[in-house]
């Protein structure tokens, strides 16, 4: 068998790397790019056969939706119907790491496939400057997951792109390491309530100081979202959750500097911002030949806490 070429790799911030990245996406192909959460696997969110190679560079699952990156709120707003909820975080969010699941409007572009065939569409603006300027100058919705095969861990910078994805794509931006590291938070507001479908640096605080009390997904829920799968976001190795020592043959990641010897610590000063931006890298790091597990300090649940724990129990569940 063949092996691809690897793929090539520009600076997000050259203006000529952009413009050729727009160009190659309005073409049909794939093309990584970084955002401020995680990296994502761009295609035209329009074109059901650029999508639907998204699907197949990942090992996707085509019932798991995608969501469709635009510029501004405006733009979202011409694909998915603008509740005041909507509104109100659009106000405060956008742009930024909050994606919102929305009723389709009528003539809506972006191809069934992107969005699973559901009536609903997924959309979010970009906080990454970089990236909507390369959104600006495609002129299109573009469906982008995480930049990594499905159900492995999400890449965090332009390496993990091409460690898992390189031949598979055309064209790699990198912008550096993604000063968030989690996906975006998606809160579902095309029902009667609002309902927060995955968490993220948007907590759930945050959304109801906006709106209110809000209702949660639950195991067993349609997934009507990125995220929502029981095993997501996983190593090749076991992963055991909520640990105070360090069994024969595993690695330990740490939180809060609480076992001496740590392999790593997500932040020895107990930052949630932090261990949020390092959690995927140093799982990534830690699962490495002769590892037979990846234990892992229990990390508080409160505020950015529950998002980090969100991918830290997907991590660990049973695999699919």
């Amino acid at each position: 068998m063949t092996t691809p070429p690897p793929t090539p790799t520009r600076p997000v911030d050259d203006p000529d790397a952009r413009a050729e990245a727009a160009g190659l996406l309005r073409s049909g192909a794939l093309v990584a790019f970084p955002t401020e959460t995680v990296y994502g696997l761009g295609a035209d969110a329009t074109d059901e056969d650029a999508v639907a190679g998204i699907f197949a560079a990942k090992d996707r699952p085509r019932f798991n939706p995608l969501i469709s990156h635009v510029p501004t709120a405006d733009a979202a707003f011409a694909l998915g119907q603008a509740t005041e909820a909507a509104k109100r975080l659009a106000a405060t969010h956008w742009p930024g790491p909050l994606t919102m699941v929305l009723q389709r409007r009528p003539g809506c572009p972006i191809a069934w496939l992107t969005s699973a065939g559901l009536e609903t569409v997924a959309l979010r603006v970009p906080g990454s400057a970089a990236a909507r300027s390369l959104l600006a100058e495609v002129g299109r919705p573009v469906a982008a997951p995480s930049a990594n095969r499905s159900g492995r861990v999400s890449p965090t910078t332009a390496a993990h792109v091409a460690e898992e994805l390189g031949g598979r794509v055309a064209l790699i931006l990198d912008g550096g390491p993604c000063p968030v590291g989690l996906e975006s938070t998606v809160v579902d507001l095309s029902g009667d309530r609002p309902r927060l479908l995955r968490p993220g640096a948007v907590t759930r605080e945050q959304i109801e100081a906006l709106l209110g009390p809000i209702d949660l997904a639950v195991e067993g829920d349609a997934i009507t979202a990125p995220g929502m799968l029981a095993s997501h976001y996983a190593p090749k190795a076991p992963v055991r959750l909520n640990a105070t020592d360090r069994r024969p043959g595993e690695a330990f990641l740490d939180f809060g500097a609480t076992v001496a010897g740590a392999d790593a610590d997500l932040s020895p000063s107990g930052d949630l911002l932090a261990a949020a931006a390092k959690l995927f890298a140093a799982l990534r790091a830690l699962d490495r030949p002769g590892i037979a597990a990846i234990a892992v300090a229990r990390v508080p649940v409160g505020g950015l806490g529950a998002a980090i724990n969100d991918r830290l129990r997907r991590a660990a569940a049973p695999r699919i």
